[in-house]
């Protein structure tokens, strides 16, 4: 890993609230990300299940965390098993966690190799009632792939036919959007790295640049600060390309006239930020891009009013689409007489602005969360309103995170240039 040593109290306190959610008597189990083959003899960049690493701050593959609060053997309230490592992994692969190092990260202290797991998991079963197994629940993830965990429930559903399986996502949806003070810490961290890439785009953008040389200047600061690297895959999209939500192709020059719609944000110890900017190419906004600039703006600003404790998703969400129409029909998109007659299934201002204006954040980029509860204080929201107008090349967007508090809300994006004349100030210095 890239980034520092954690602070192994996180992943302590994050084993305890997650323990007082079990049923008596419950053990549960926990598998790191399966290990992604990109060609004959690679795998992909590892990435770690968010929940292994909320509990355990394990970073690393093949690794099983067990959680048995009633465990009549003291040894194994908490058990981590890592892969054993020897010569021949060190010289091809690297360094791997030792038993005192893991120790030291996770706060765990009964440390197994792997390959005891299943000589030590029946002792614990036999004496188990209940068993919380993990799954991907995600509101945006599609299973279509029988990954570690599905894998694993097959097995113990096989070994263990007679135990009552419990579903752990449950509780983990309902801990994992609550930041604690040390996850906020983490998160301001890449916001931070986040903004200096930002500034670092603003000083070398120039007509003619190519996507791709952005995208160039913005991993050179991410890694550069130990960032792991990207959040997600980075959005540079020139002109009409910024009209395309998800373009990642980043492989056009960016014309004298344009603007450029930025979205990415660094990855800081799995967690994430998550930035949307728009700047002209040549520093300088026309009339009509900075009209169309301020609007979304405004948009954003009142967005950040209501990012409070007790919201709810929906009705903030048709509140954000009122304000967005108001503007759309301020800048002459839509016409106040079709929106009177507009279906309420269909908004009128969907045609301009298609997306939500908020999705959770934290060690998922779109974080799991209940979005029939309201917010909370503890959750990190975006705050990203988007105007998108392909008859004219223009898509802009802006987006910022935003800690909800008890006295209000707190933007971590808040030294981050957001004022158009304050990019263009920062673009022509």
């Amino acid at each position: 890993m890239k980034y520092e040593t954690l602070n192994s109290e996180l992943f302590i306190i994050n084993r305890q609230k997650f323990a007082k959610k079990l049923k008596a008597n419950s053990i549960a189990i926990f598998n790191s990300n399966d290990e992604f083959p990109r060609s004959g003899d690679q795998n992909f960049n590892f990435k770690q299940n968010p929940d292994f690493f909320y509990l355990s701050g394990i970073d690393q593959e093949q690794s099983i965390l067990i959680i048995f609060p009633d465990s009549p053997n003291p040894l194994y309230k908490e058990v981590l098993f890592l892969r054993q490592t020897n010569e021949h992994i060190a010289i091809w692969e690297g360094h791997k966690y030792t038993k005192e190092e893991a120790k030291k990260v996770s706060g765990i202290h009964n440390i197994y190799w792997l390959e005891d797991f299943w000589n030590i998991l029946p002792s614990l079963m036999n004496y188990a009632d209940y068993v919380y197994l993990n799954t991907n629940e995600n509101d945006r993830y599609a299973h279509t792939v029988p990954y570690k965990d599905i894998r694993f429930i097959e097995e113990i559903r096989s070994k263990y036919p007679l135990h009552k399986l419990e579903r752990s996502s449950l509780i983990m949806r309902e801990l994992r959007p609550v930041k604690s003070v040390l996850e906020v810490e983490y998160t301001k961290k890449a916001c931070q790295i986040t903004r200096d890439a930002f500034i670092r785009v603003l000083k070398f953008v120039k007509p003619d640049v190519a996507e791709y040389e952005i995208e160039a200047e913005i991993i050179h600061e991410f890694i550069r600060q130990r960032a792991t690297g990207h959040a997600y895959p980075p959005i540079i999209a020139s002109g009409r390309n910024a009209c395309v939500l998800h373009y990642n192709d980043n492989n056009q020059i960016c014309k004298d006239g344009d603007v450029i719609l930025f979205d990415f944000g660094a990855e800081y110890a799995n967690y994430n930020a998550d930035l949307s900017r728009s700047i002209p190419a040549n520093g300088r906004f026309t009339q009509r891009q900075k009209d169309v600039y301020n609007s979304v703006l405004h948009v954003m600003k009142e967005a950040k009013k209501m990012l409070v404790s007790s919201t709810i998703w929906n009705e903030y969400h048709e509140e954000v689409g009122k304000i967005m129409t108001a503007e759309l029909i301020k800048l002459g998109l839509l016409d106040k007489h079709d929106v009177a007659k507009q279906n309420p299934a269909v908004p009128a201002y969907k045609k301009y602005f298609m997306h939500g204006n908020s999705h959770h954040l934290g060690l998922d980029v779109h974080d799991i969360s209940n979005r029939y509860e309201p917010f909370r204080e503890g959750n990190i929201l975006t705050n990203e309103p988007g105007i998108y107008i392909l008859e004219e090349n223009l898509g802009i967007r802006l987006e910022n995170n935003i800690l909800i508090t008890r006295d209000g809300n707190i933007d971590l994006m808040a030294d981050i240039p957001l004022e158009a004349e304050e990019i263009e100030e920062i673009m022509n210095s």
